[in-house]
């Protein structure tokens, strides 16, 4: 089916004594795949109000010093499309815990380093831009249709 907008998601990196929240995703969209806490921006909310009730509703965490990390067009699940606004914060309290098991497998504490070969496009860049300041990435699909022009 053709997508016809782009979306807005919305995701986070969860930091914990030198450690990143990694959750393995399951259901339609990135099966299998390992990525952080994140979803939608709902109309009418802001994007901080989003990371946080996803946060909540995915994994029951309590942040701190939530802050913006990166911005990402993401068309790697091309027709889909998506602008994706990531965050950081610092583990506040919780243990992560599923909350959404048709979407989620299971949780881990990750070193910043160790990387799981089967990543979510967007969880790469938030690492990336956690330690290197680089705030905009693109994610393209291997084919999209061009217009003519």
């Amino acid at each position: 089916m053709q997508e016809s907008q782009a979306r807005v998601g919305v995701g986070i990196l969860i930091i914990k004594d030198g450690k990143a929240l990694w959750g393995q995703r399951k259901g339609s969209f990135g099966s299998g795949l390992w990525g952080g806490a994140g979803g939608h921006l709902e109309y009418g909310e802001t994007i901080e109000q989003a990371i946080l009730r996803e946060t909540a509703e995915e994994c029951g965490l309590s942040v701190k010093n939530l802050r913006v990390l990166c911005v990402s067009d993401f068309l790697t699940h091309y027709p889909k499309h998506y602008v994706d606004i990531g965050f950081v914060a610092d583990w506040e309290s919780g243990e992560p815990q599923v909350l959404e098991p048709e979407k989620l497998e299971r949780w881990e504490w990750r070193d910043l380093d160790d990387i799981p070969e089967h990543c979510f496009a967007p969880m790469r860049g938030y690492i990336e831009a956690y330690k290197t300041g680089k705030n905009y990435f693109t994610y393209p699909a291997e084919s999209i249709p061009q217009e003519n022009s």
